[in-house]
């Protein structure tokens, strides 16, 4: 038998354990940045104030994720991966419990930066620990499981946010995180090792002023660009922040310690991976933004329907992880990516002919998308983390995360500009048109793919 088709090894049922714990805190982080945008007119009504402040509750918790990013390669060196995946944990449920009793919207506002601050350390350190924990024969799997948690995340989220908010409060959403955070604590305690630490790594303060303005002034900017139209704020705010983060690119490649390694993109694998795993981001933020109202506006579907269908792609995507995961340690992770961005674009295709998606084929082609973003994503973030060494970890899963971060940012600004800029050109509805810049993403996503195939297939001979 072929080593190709030899069956992988068996994972340990430590390396399992920690796998699920650590994925507890991801689905945590996953879960309250979906159900709190659920809230934001509750609380805006409750606290008496205006959906002018009261959005940063959802801006702030994104704005300060990616401030903290870029912070964990760092962190887990001189610490340790697992104490600092500990600590962003309590953290974030301690925050969790002031934004539950914030009595006025600042305080909120406040609450949920510091909470986004422990989320944006917590989820890549967990990856990091896994990472350096499962052989490269393992990780497969293992990320499969840690997607399915994460992913259930968002499928799960608008449900339990929707049931909360109609039987209980908004501040409930916040207090579901500490009996979850602790119990997490304490089936951590004496699985999760706490790392390696080295106290003589020092912090690349230059390198970090930089990247903690300029990630989030992009992101900032390019979002409000893509909702707003573009103003002369949310322009600047694009350009300062592109501008300090080719700063802080130049200097990175010119110290012999900076805060994030981007001497790793001259891996040519990891590169292609995290690529990958970028474009898989733009697609999926783009079709959470362009499905509910296509659904909505162009097929005429009632509110409940337009959550039913979402739950559907939600669900096919969760249950794709681990068979995804099974496979990539199988075969290789570029073959699986491969098939799942094949699988992406298909599922693309049908919603550039509203007329010919009657409720059979709306449901295959959401199934397909669903399993082909798992597919296309997961395999992809594993060949990245294969690529590199335990010590690159670290700086391996923040470049993996900072990049998911800006292909959605990106992939969102293009739906919104083609929903507001297009009108019914060439007797097409926006929202077809928004269809069409999709299916293009999706097939940069093969393209990519195709390049991550050839690189991985040496891996696995």
């Amino acid at each position: 038998m072929s080593k190709t088709t030899t069956a992988p090894p068996r994972i340990p049922v430590l390396t399992w354990k920690i796998s699920v714990v650590t994925g507890a805190g991801a689905f945590m982080a996953m879960l309250d940045s979906t159900v709190a945008n659920l809230a934001i007119e509750s609380i805006r009504s409750d606290l008496q104030s205006t959906l002018t402040l009261v959005q940063w509750v959802a801006t702030g918790y994104l704005c300060a994720l990616a401030v903290s990013l870029p912070t964990v390669g760092w962190l887990g060196k001189r610490f340790g991966y697992g104490r600092t995946w500990g600590g962003s944990l309590i953290a974030f449920v301690i925050t969790s419990a002031l934004c539950a009793l914030a009595p006025e919207p600042i305080s909120l506002i406040v609450a949920r930066v510091l909470q986004g601050l422990a989320g944006g350390i917590m989820v890549p350190a967990g990856q990091a620990i896994i990472g350096s924990t499962a052989g490269k024969k393992e990780l497969g799997r293992i990320m499969g499981l840690l997607g399915l948690v994460i992913a259930m995340g968002p499928a799960i989220g608008p449900a339990v946010g929707g049931v909360l908010l109609e039987e209980a409060s908004w501040r409930w959403l916040f207090w579901i995180n500490v009996p979850l955070g602790i119990i997490t604590l304490l089936a951590a305690r004496r699985l999760v090792p706490g790392g390696r630490m080295d106290r003589s790594q020092r912090l690349d303060s230059r390198g970090f002023l930089l990247i903690s303005l300029g990630l989030p002034l992009l992101l900032y900017g390019s979002t409000e660009t893509g909702v707003s139209g573009g103003t002369v704020l949310t322009f600047g705010a694009m350009f300062v922040g592109l501008v300090l983060w080719m700063a802080f690119t130049l200097h990175a490649f010119r110290v012999p310690a900076p805060l994030i390694d981007l001497r790793l993109l001259r891996n040519k694998t990891f590169t292609t991976a995290t690529l990958t795993t970028g474009l898989t981001g733009a697609n999926m933020y783009g079709a959470l933004l362009l499905l509910p109202l296509y659904f909505q506006h162009e097929m005429q579907l009632s509110l409940t329907r337009t959550g039913l269908l979402l739950l559907v792609m939600g669900l096919a995507s969760a249950l794709a992880l681990p068979v995804g995961g099974t496979l990539t340690d199988r075969f290789s992770a570029g073959k699986v990516s491969l098939g799942g961005a094949v699988l992406l674009f298909c599922s693309s295709l049908p919603f550039l002919h509203s007329q010919i998606l009657s409720p059979p084929v709306l449901l295959i082609a959401l199934a397909m998308r669903g399993a082909g973003l798992a597919l296309a994503q997961m395999p992809a973030m594993t060949a990245a983390y294969t690529a590199v060494t335990a010590e690159q970890m670290g700086d391996a899963a923040t470049l993996v995360n900072i990049t998911q971060r800006i292909g959605g940012a990106v992939g969102a600004i293009c739906i919104v500009i083609m929903l507001q800029q297009m009108g019914n050109q060439m007797n097409l509805s926006p929202h077809v048109w928004a269809s069409v810049v999709l299916s293009v993403i999706s097939l940069l996503v093969v393209i990519v793919a195709v390049q991550l195939n050839r690189r991985t297939r040496e891996q696995f001979k």
